[in-house]
């Protein structure tokens, strides 16, 4: 299902010592939108890592192009706060995704953000985690979530938060909630992480590396 041709999603992915990582999620990102039929783009924020996650993103630039990879990054580890504001400040899209690199989420839920954010037209739309009991989870103030923002909200957001860090995803949707925002969810599974337990296959990680080297191997 094609979205709605105007929109366009900007996804801010902060990254400090994710070289691992970097490659396998800017591949799940691109191949979700490109499957979802929805425009959009990668701001990578790098806080001036030490173990080469800038080299990968460099090599990422080159192979998806940089109108949909921007590398956006900087001198040293400022935090996730002041990298979202960063991010956001080269974002062309109107709605703001913002999520993290470590894999702690797979990004084939986020068709479904987009999806809940038209049904209900809503400011916001959060990941919300569930235990596979269909009990509430709770917030775990070191787990980070999957969040989709206009970005004039997330801009006036940002202005009135003070917190860095991870505290920083709880107080937007407390302030969002004060501000009168409206905010849609979506159940996320606890256990829905891209290694572990994770619903990505053996086979998909297969076909990731296969493609990752016909790719590295044609750059």
């Amino acid at each position: 299902m094609a979205a709605d041709g105007g929109d366009k999603f900007s996804v801010l992915l902060p990254t400090y010592n994710e070289r691992e990582n970097l490659p396998l999620v800017v591949w799940l990102l691109v191949r979700t939108f490109r499957q979802s039929g929805n425009n959009f783009e990668i701001i990578i924020i790098d806080d001036g890592s030490p173990d080469g996650t800038q080299e990968i993103a460099e090599q990422l630039e080159k192979i998806y192009g940089s109108d949909k990879i921007l590398l956006r990054p900087r001198p040293r580890k400022l935090g996730l706060g002041t990298a979202y504001i960063h991010g956001m400040k080269h974002a062309t899209g109107n709605f703001i995704v913002i999520m993290d690199a470590d894999l702690s989420h797979h990004p084939k839920f986020i068709p479904e953000f987009i999806r809940k954010q038209k049904e209900g037209n809503f400011d916001i739309v959060s990941g919300t985690r569930y235990k596979g009991n269909g009990g509430v989870y709770g917030w775990d103030l070191k787990r980070k979530l999957i969040r989709l923002y206009r970005k004039e909200v997330l801009q006036k957001l940002m202005e009135k938060c003070v917190s860095k860090g991870y505290v920083f995803q709880m107080e937007m949707i407390v302030r969002a909630r004060q501000l009168g925002y409206t905010i849609g969810e979506v159940p996320i599974s606890f256990v829905d992480r891209v290694y572990g337990e994770s619903k990505l296959g053996g086979n998909e990680i297969v076909s990731f590396l296969k493609g990752l080297l016909t790719l590295f191997a044609t750059t």
